[in-house]
């Protein structure tokens, strides 16, 4: 008889579905006891891949959702920085899903004290972006899933975002790529971490750019 191959994906529908469920208390129960497991097994791989790179240590960062006490998180993430407390004001990885998608992400959010001179540098250096991948996404807002190709709003829609971050106190940058539910749902733990470590050593040159 032929043996029955199983295949173990990491992700699977029903995390995901995690986003969809009514009320604050059950839904940061589900993030609990389904997400963060696996945000820790991600944590200890990714902060020791990336302090690999000898830039300094790297650390992992669970979001706690600590001070919600209405409305339950609509996205979750695991982020990595050169600090043991905090990670906010600094350029960080991300590793996190939405309902629909999961990310890998740098982001240089609205806390980061040096974001004119991030996108000074970023701007002088555009050729760092415009060489990433085919299908690497950007933003200019950390909150919303929405995010377009880079390859799309090419040079101008760059600078366009650059000049944003430069001038407007709530702007950020978010860089990176997207898996659908879907791609994310086949991958095994082995398979999944490989694409994480590929997604990062592709943005690394960003960062290092970022952190000058």
């Amino acid at each position: 008889m032929e043996e029955l191959k199983l295949t173990h994906v990491f992700w699977t529908k029903d995390d995901f579905t995690v986003f969809s469920i009514d009320g604050l208390d059950n839904r940061m129960s589900a993030l609990q006891n389904r997400i963060q497991p696996k945000f820790g097994v991600i944590g200890e791989h990714i902060a020791t891949f990336l302090s690999s790179y000898g830039t300094g240590e790297f650390y992992p960062h669970i979001a706690r959702h600590a001070r919600r006490t209405v409305n339950p998180p609509k996205d979750s993430w695991v982020a990595f920085a050169p600090a043991k407390r905090g990670y906010k004001a600094l350029p960080h990885f991300l590793v996190g899903l939405w309902g629909t998608h999961l990310f890998i992400i740098l982001a240089v959010i609205y806390e980061n004290p040096d974001k004119k001179g991030i996108a000074e540098r970023l701007s002088k250096n555009s050729k760092v972006l415009l060489s990433l991948p085919e299908d690497f996404v950007i933003s200019g807002d950390h909150m919303k899933p929405e995010a377009e190709y880079i390859k799309e709003i090419g040079i101008e829609g760059i600078e366009s975002l650059l000049e944003r971050l430069k001038t407007v106190k709530k702007a950020e940058l978010v860089i990176g790529k997207h898996l659908s539910m879907e791609e994310a749902t086949t991958l095994s733990e082995s398979e999944f971490l490989s694409c994480v470590e590929k997604t990062i050593n592709d943005l690394y040159p960003v960062y290092d750019c970022i952190i000058g």
